[in-house]
Order: structure tokens, then C-alpha cells, then sequence
């Protein structure tokens, strides 16, 4: 059976991290950590990164990896991760809220819509940010499915 798309262990509430690398990073990890991923889907994250900033708007970060990482994707999925004092993704676009998505297929583009349906709505990115529990997110982003 396929795993959940977003489970409780892939969402981190109120994460200090220090720079786009380690946000990154950090939200690479989970899909690695989680089974969705092989490590070497971070590095592509990185590549991705170089090639257009994933700094969406609206306080939202969408990290993932080039096309050519759809190799290294084992199973669709998704991370959260909450950043309240935000991290810089360049030229002074700050980053509270990074969503990690790995997508097999054309999954990835249900995942994005879904995903720009939510946090379009700035009443959205405050219950993201203010959540008290994974369960909160996860009840957000099910409302769309």
C-alpha cells in the first residue's frame, strides 16, 4: 500500500533554521528519512535551486528537485516545515513556511495545485505558521484533496 502523501512525520513545527542551504537541506532530509526519496534527490533540490528560486510568495518556499531527479523519487510525498523567524531565499524573500515535495510521475503537479490552493490564502499561511500540532496541517492540506 502506498504510503500518505503528508504524514505527522513529515511535518517539523517551529524549526530555527539558519540559510536557504539548510532549509533545504533539512526539508530534503525528510523526504530522504521517510523513504520517498534517494539522498542523492537533496542534491538535486540544490540544482533546482540555482536554476530559479523555489521562493513561491507569501512567506512559502516550495524546495524540490529538477526533472531529471524523477529517477531518484521512490514515492510520492510531502514535508512541512514551519521556519517562524524565516529564512532569507535571496534578495530579501523571506521563507517561514518550506514545503518538500517528490512527486513520481505527474504527481508532483496534484501536489502543487494543491498545495498553491492552500497557501494562496494568507488566513492559511497564519494557521500553517501558528499550528500547534501536525495534525492542524495536515487537516488543512486534506480539505483540498
Amino acid at each position: 500500500m502506498a504510503k500518505a502523501v503528508l504524514s505527522k512525520e513529515n511535518i517539523k513545527l517551529n524549526v530555527n533554521l539558519n540559510s536557504k542551504d539548510e532549509a533545504i537541506r533539512y526539508t530534503g532530509a525528510i523526504l530522504v528519512d521517510g523513504g520517498y526519496v534517494e539522498s542523492v534527490y537533496v542534491d538535486k533540490m540544490f540544482e533546482r535551486e540555482e536554476m530559479a528560486t523555489t521562493y513561491m510568495g507569501n512567506f512559502l518556499a516550495i524546495p524540490h528537485g529538477t526533472d531529471e531527479a524523477k529517477k531518484n523519487v521512490l514515492e510520492t510525498g510531502i514535508s512541512v516545515v514551519t521556519v517562524p523567524n524565516g529564512v532569507d531565499f535571496g534578495d530579501g524573500n523571506i521563507a517561514k513556511i518550506l514545503i518538500g515535495i517528490a512527486g513520481k510521475g505527474d504527481e508532483h503537479l496534484q501536489i502543487l495545485s494543491n498545495i498553491a490552493i492552500v497557501c494562496s490564502d494568507e488566513d492559511n499561511i497564519d494557521k500553517i505558521l501558528n499550528a500547534n500540532s501536525e495534525q492542524e496541517i495536515m487537516d488543512l492540506f486534506s480539505e483540498v484533496q
